[in-house]
């Protein structure tokens, strides 16, 4: 059934395609629209869940871990500051190993206040043990939460949606939404070995020591050692049912390509648009979309990668002292590797809009230059 609706509906109805059973709601732009829109769906009956209206965006993901804890499948939403307040509970889930489905909408992050577009909420969470996914279209936003779950009640890993800020969140698309039954037939109900039960008397997140700790983050590398392959058989199986794929990465006109541009986000469908361009213009140039970051995909970017001459990333985040973050994990992945010249490029902070022509610039300035770089700003007006 196709049905046009905003990015974030997209996120709603993908949240009650899952089935969850505990909503925990703090709203905040540009996510508001989502937790509106499910406490909607579960008023007028069509998702049996409990829907908690919670005092911050703290004591949301505290509900999630609780509901979680417990066997059901728990979802929330939020974006920037908010995501911010709730970085102690994150790791909590993460080390906790609560399979949560989190969406964000990319917002800047404070100060100069903003409710526009960039990266830096979410990739500021990364090494707090979740699965970070990136994605750049609504019906990719509807798919990633089915499959969210699918993946993460197998790895016992949560996992952040995260996309972009009014260049997706506010824009209306067609979006094909799965039958109920075919969800079922893909992500049955959610039944842990382990979960909080009074007739089996069991502590979670209890005090420990160092005989036990270490092993602990073993074990979480370990199953995000193990997603890489699990998101993959994933997205095939989706496939199957729907015609839509999803993996790690989506390269598009890599093949033959000289020069690979390095995307994520709305940035990336811009993308390739100019790359179309540039192949009529004669220019063998290719764009790589990363859509999940955590776990990172090092094998799969690097066959992409290999004998290609230079690579640009074009990155909406910033890590202050440094350059874009998307291009600090490509050349850490690139290291010790592959020997391939990177620039990086920074644009779109705080919503700017980041053009085709824009693209194509930045394009045809790597493919001139030679000489690495760490940190180039596209359109600064001083």
């Amino acid at each position: 059934m196709k049905k046009t609706m905003m990015g974030n509906f997209a996120a709603s109805w993908g949240a009650q395609l899952s089935r969850v059973q505990v909503i925990a709601a703090y709203p905040i732009t540009p996510q508001t629209l989502i937790v509106e829109k499910l406490s909607e769906i579960v008023a007028d009956g069509e998702l049996d869940a409990e829907f908690i209206k919670v005092e911050s965006e703290h004591s949301a993901m505290a509900a999630c871990i609780g509901a979680s804890a417990t066997g059901a499948r728990a979802y929330t939403a939020t974006s920037a500051q908010g995501l911010a307040l709730m970085h102690e509970m994150l790791h909590w889930a993460g080390l906790a190993r609560m399979p949560i489905v989190m969406t964000n909408v990319n917002r800047a992050m404070a100060p100069g206040w903003s409710i526009w577009a960039d990266q830096n909420d979410s990739l500021s969470q990364r090494d707090t043990g979740w699965m970070q996914i990136y994605a750049s279209s609504a019906q990719e936003i509807l798919d990633s939460t089915i499959i969210g779950y699918k993946v993460s009640e197998q790895v016992l890993l949560p996992t952040l949606i995260s996309f972009d800020a009014f260049f997706l969140s506010h824009t209306v698309e067609v979006v094909d939404m799965p039958e109920i039954e075919l969800v079922d037939k893909y992500l049955p109900p959610f039944k842990p070995d382990y979960k909080l039960d009074v007739n089996d008397p069991r502590s979670f997140g209890a005090l420990t020591d160092e005989q036990y700790y270490y092993e602990f983050r073993y074990k979480m590398q370990e199953s995000m050692n193990e997603a890489v392959d699990i998101i993959k058989d994933a997205g095939k199986e989706y496939e199957k049912l729907t015609g839509r794929a999803y993996s790690l990465i989506h390269p598009y006109r890599c093949e033959d390509a000289d020069m690979i541009l390095v995307t994520s986000g709305t940035i990336a469908e811009t993308t390739n648009v100019a790359v179309d361009e540039l192949r009529a213009e004669g220019k063998k140039v290719g764009n790589l979309r990363i859509r999940v970051i955590r776990p990172y995909p090092k094998k799969e970017i690097l066959e992409v990668v290999k004998g290609v001459k230079k690579l640009a990333v074009i990155d909406r985040n910033i890590s202050p002292g440094y350059s874009g973050i998307f291009s600090q994990e490509l050349k850490s992945a690139l290291y010790n590797e592959v020997d391939i010249p990177t620039r990086s490029y920074i644009a779109g902070l705080g919503g700017r809009d980041v053009k085709i022509e824009d693209i194509k610039d930045m394009a045809n300035d790597a493919l001139k230059n030679d000489t690495p770089n760490d940190l180039i700003w596209k359109g600064v007006k001083l």
